[in-house]
């Protein structure tokens, strides 16, 4: 086994900070709550359960001599369809903040004409 392969395992026990994976071949593997998902983790048993069987993928070493496993970067390999990739949430934020600087523009021009107004009347 070697770090960037991909495992089959079954769940053999989940503790507040993530879970322990009996791992295929007699391995023993471990995924820390950051791990199990993009999104953020308040309950690993919301995403996992014991004797569930998973594909996780090898990120290292423990220093007990366990495999460090990951699910989060197995989905970064794998999107979802539907979901955005990374170029186009750029350009989505590129239009928005484009926008966001013309209305900005307009806004202050529209302000600084007001106030002009108002300072020629008061000086009558």
């Amino acid at each position: 086994m070697k770090v960037g392969e991909l495992v089959k395992g079954k769940v053999s026990k989940i503790v507040k900070y993530g879970a322990f994976v009996d791992i295929e071949g007699g391995e023993r593997g471990f995924i820390h709550i950051s791990k199990i998902s993009k999104n953020y983790v308040k309950r690993i048993e919301d995403y996992l359960h014991e004797g569930q069987e998973i594909s996780a993928k090898v990120i290292g070493r423990a220093r007990n001599g366990g495999w460090e496993l990951s699910l989060k970067d197995l989905e970064e390999e794998t999107p979802k369809t539907g979901e955005k990739s990374e170029e186009k949430k750029n350009m989505d934020f590129e239009k928005k903040l484009s926008r966001f600087l013309k209305e900005s523009s307009q806004k202050l021009s529209e302000y600084k004409k007001r106030l002009e107004k108002k300072g020629r009347r008061s000086a009558w």
